[in-house]
């Protein structure tokens, strides 16, 4: 049975003989050529070759395009920071700098770098037809994000019919960027929304719910898959989330696996995750790799599971782990082997926090997965920023990202449990939440006032 077969079966819910395995291959495929994601991202045949290298290498059942957030958001003109290690980063927000929706650069299958991933999908769906091809969208709210900055929570409370036209435009454009897939040859489109993951279920369900079911319903009448995509503590929305409608559901290691195959099963919608993106596939072993992939299937089952990374691979992700779970997933014999090995796996010991304190500062630690490459993770930085900046002299802050060894151990240290978070003093106080400016200004002073009569 092809991958693209064993796809179209998990997300109908029927038993497969084996679970589909969909490495979320986006910048990595640069690692694999040895270009760097700047170059690879803003060329069509480096793409390709990077796909081209990854089906080559781990034997998926489906693939994406390109893992690449920022691209509707730099075609309506927004300016990109690029990396060489991620994915660019948006600097600018066009509707918190002055302009209206009309403003913004038309939207067409011309406009940025949009043709380069078109043409990216017909070469492999043309090289490769019988893998399923994953053409990612960005979802409303994270384009509106994109377009409106960190503003677009207070304009939620503030402006809510306003935010709900942005949110709709937002929408078309996610509508057209899925047609334009869906006609270079995509079989399944995702629509990843990383940012719905720091709203409430009211906030989702006003503003996130009906633009959404609606991209969902035009997905379904071309008689195309579709998947809702989200990374973060967002275990909160799932149902919401079902209640849009899509295909399938997939999260990232935020969000218990067993809990995720409830909800969904009862919606009769298919799952999909969430192996740990850097504790594991970053850091770990093979072996590491196949027990934590291995897990995640018996959690799982063979009904509506797709075995999947949370989010896009980090970059420098170790071929020999990919290359395991590939192995583990197509050999039963592999499986017995890894059923019945123990080992201990290597610890990393929490961050020494005896000289991370200040008395004379507030001290503001931002745990996140990596603010170059994690919307959610550079909106909640920014957010920081913008405080910490406005505060004063008092305050100093720091972001600890996970994809490095110091971030898990300022982790383990904090306690920190979901990304991104924001500690203060030690403390978590908002956990995958973007609080505005001024409840975040208030909660550094209430530090500072009681720091200042302690002293």
């Amino acid at each position: 049975m092809s991958g693209l077969e064993l796809i179209k079966k998990a997300f109908v819910l029927q038993e497969t003989e084996r679970v589909p395995w969909v490495p979320f291959v986006g910048v990595h495929g640069a690692h694999l050529l040895n270009v760097n994601a700047r170059e690879y991202l803003q060329s069509a045949d480096w793409m390709y070759q990077g796909v081209k290298a990854s089906i080559e290498a781990y034997q998926p059942d489906g693939i994406p395009v390109a893992f690449d957030l920022q691209i509707e958001a730099e075609a309506l003109g927004c300016r990109l920071e690029w990396s060489d290690e991620n994915p660019p980063a948006v600097v600018s927000h066009p509707l918190q700098e002055g302009k209206s929706i009309q403003d913004l650069e038309p939207f067409t299958r011309d406009s940025g770098r949009i043709p380069l991933v078109l043409e990216t999908a017909r070469k492999i769906k043309a090289k490769y037809p019988d893998i399923a091809l994953y053409g990612l969208i960005t979802g409303p709210f994270t384009l509106a994000l994109h377009l409106l900055g960190t503003d677009i929570f207070i304009r939620m409370m503030e402006d809510p019919e306003g935010t709900m036209e942005i949110l709709s435009y937002c929408n078309q454009v996610a509508t057209q960027m899925a047609e334009y897939y869906m006609e270079s040859g995509c079989d399944v489109i995702a629509v990843v929304d990383p940012m719905t993951s720091q709203i409430d279920p009211m906030s989702f369900e006003t503003f996130i719910m009906p633009p959404v079911t609606e991209l969902f319903e035009f997905i379904r009448s071309k008689n195309v898959l579709s998947s809702f995509f989200v990374c973060g503590y967002a275990q909160q929305n799932i149902e919401a989330m079902c209640n849009c409608r899509p295909d399938n559901i997939s999260i990232d290691e935020n969000i218990p696996l067993d809990y995720v195959k409830e909800v969904t099963g009862g919606k009769g919608i298919s799952f999909g995750g969430n192996l740990k993106l850097t504790l594991v596939l970053l850091m770990g072993t093979p072996l590491e790799c196949q027990k934590h992939a291995w897990e995640c299937m018996q959690t799982a089952g063979k009904i509506g599971f797709i075995l999947a990374p949370g989010c896009d691979l980090p970059m420098n992700t170790p071929s020999e782990n990919l290359k395991a779970i590939t192995e583990l997933v197509h050999s039963e014999y592999q499986q017995k082997v890894v059923d019945e090995l123990q080992t201990d796996t290597a610890t990393i010991e929490p961050a020494d926090l005896s000289e991370h304190w200040q008395a004379d500062k507030v001290v503001v630690d931002v745990i996140t997965l990596d603010s170059s490459s994690c919307a959610p993770c550079q909106y909640m930085v920014e957010a920081v920023k913008n405080a910490a900046d406005a505060a004063g002299t008092h305050v100093v802050w720091h972001e600890h990202s996970i994809k490095k060894k110091e971030g898990i151990q300022m982790m383990l240290a904090l306690g920190i449990k979901s990304l991104p978070t924001i500690a203060i003093e030690g403390n978590a106080e908002f956990i995958s939440n973007i609080p505005p400016k001024n409840q975040l200004m208030e909660k550094i002073d209430g530090y500072w006032q009681k720091k200042q009569k302690q002293s």
